[in-house]
């Protein structure tokens, strides 16, 4: 039997792992989720910085999490800071025309901010692409790929 390369599967192929979804919007979240899973990724929620705490920590801590900057239950460039504070990858997602907010997750160590409308119509893509699944998106107006 062939040990799993680090981060990938035994032939080393890239494994998404453990993602965690910050959304307080149950439709949002679930949505998220299920383009994660079908990617082959663990999704794990969180609606509060305290439960994404949780999910960072422990003994199989998630390396990434996809954050919702427009949460009414939470603050979601404080929840970026947390996520990248403990060494996690973040993907923040809002709306295309709020330049403020999208600069200031991105400085506050987001990966990539990318605009809802870029999630409803090419989600699976994206999310491919950030994990390191497919090749990178090019880089456009709305978004801030790496």
């Amino acid at each position: 039997m062939t040990d799993a390369a680090p981060g990938g599967d035994a032939a080393g192929a890239p494994q998404p792992g453990r993602v965690v979804v910050m959304a307080d919007d149950l439709i949002w979240a679930t949505r998220l989720a299920g383009q994660l899973r079908t990617l082959g990724a663990e999704p794990l929620s969180a609606a509060t910085v305290e439960a994404l705490a949780r999910e960072l920590a422990g003994d199989l801590p998630a390396a990434r999490v996809v954050v919702d900057l427009t949460a009414r239950g939470y603050d979601g460039v404080a929840a970026v800071r947390i996520a990248v504070a403990s060494g996690a990858r973040v993907l923040a997602v809002g709306q295309h025309d709020d330049a403020t907010l999208r600069n200031t997750a991105l400085e506050a160590g987001a990966d990539r901010f990318v605009p809802y409308r870029l999630m409803f119509d090419a989600g699976p893509i994206t999310l491919a692409a950030w994990l390191g699944l497919a090749p990178s998106l090019r880089r456009t107006k709305e978004s801030s790929a790496p």
